[in-house]
């Protein structure tokens, strides 16, 4: 099965993986912007995400083998590779074990470390949906509300809603999995991995996830990174400051 995706432009590919209960659809203002600067943008979901397949299995292992089937079906070679969070945990292993494909490596707020599980009041918000008589975003965010406080947040985690049909609304996630699989994304990547490409990782400067501590494990995993601080920006330093992680990245492929 292939991954869904929404392709921009034309030129270099440019391949961007989205985070834990994210999709494409979260890119797609940058995308553009990419795509704008001559790139062939790749905005994925991957599985059990956005418009992508469902599948009861679940670690960075398959996403990684999902990557480079899509990677093969589309024909793509000396990719930019850009993934934030839980898709920069794939893209760093992808990277690492598919050097030739990968031309430049960016990773969004994360490290290759263990995380502990930290998705629970999110994953039992999304679970008290009860669709039976859910039938407004209005209520969704009322009822989310009660698990998770930052409006920003929730704003996020409601983009998976959507219309199965008419008056029936539905979860594009395919949550039951995910809970199932929650330790899987914190999983550190496996230690022996190495990719000697350039790497640019960026962290928001109000973010924990890249700290001080993780940047001799960069530096051993990924000789030739480079990390650079977004200012004003969170773990969703993407959204949150647009404009400065726009130029960063571009800064850094050019």
């Amino acid at each position: 099965m292939l991954l869904h995706s929404n392709i921009l432009g034309a030129g270099r590919p440019f391949v961007i993986l989205h985070g834990f209960l994210g999709m494409s659809d979260n890119w797609k203002t940058l995308g553009k912007q990419f795509s704008a600067q001559g790139f062939e943008v790749h905005l994925v979901d991957q599985r059990n995400h956005g418009r992508s397949f469902h599948d009861n299995t679940f670690n960075y292992e398959v996403l990684t083998q999902d990557l480079k089937n899509y990677c093969e079906n589309h024909q793509l070679d000396n990719i930019v590779l850009l993934g934030h969070s839980m898709g920069g945990k794939t893209a760093m292993l992808f990277a690492a074990l598919n050097p030739q494909i990968v031309s430049k490596l960016i990773v969004a707020d994360i490290s290759p470390r263990f995380y502990p599980v930290h998705h629970d009041a999110i994953l039992e918000g999304l679970s008290a949906f009860d669709f039976s008589v859910l039938n407004a975003r209005k209520e969704a965010d009322i009822i989310l509300s009660n698990y998770v406080q930052d409006f920003g947040t929730r704003q996020f985690l409601l983009k998976n809603l959507y219309w199965k049909e008419k008056g029936q609304l539905g979860l594009r996630i395919n949550l039951k999995v995910l809970k199932e699989n929650v330790e899987e994304i914190g999983e550190a990547l496996p230690e022996y991995l190495k990719y000697d490409g350039e790497t640019l990782f960026l962290r928001g400067d109000k973010s924990e996830y890249i700290g001080s501590n993780d940047k001799d494990l960069i530096a051993l995993q990924f000789p030739k990174a480079e990390i650079s601080t977004v200012s004003n920006a969170g773990h969703w330093l993407h959204a949150e400051n647009p404009k400065a992680f726009f130029d960063y990245v571009i800064q850094f492929i050019a």
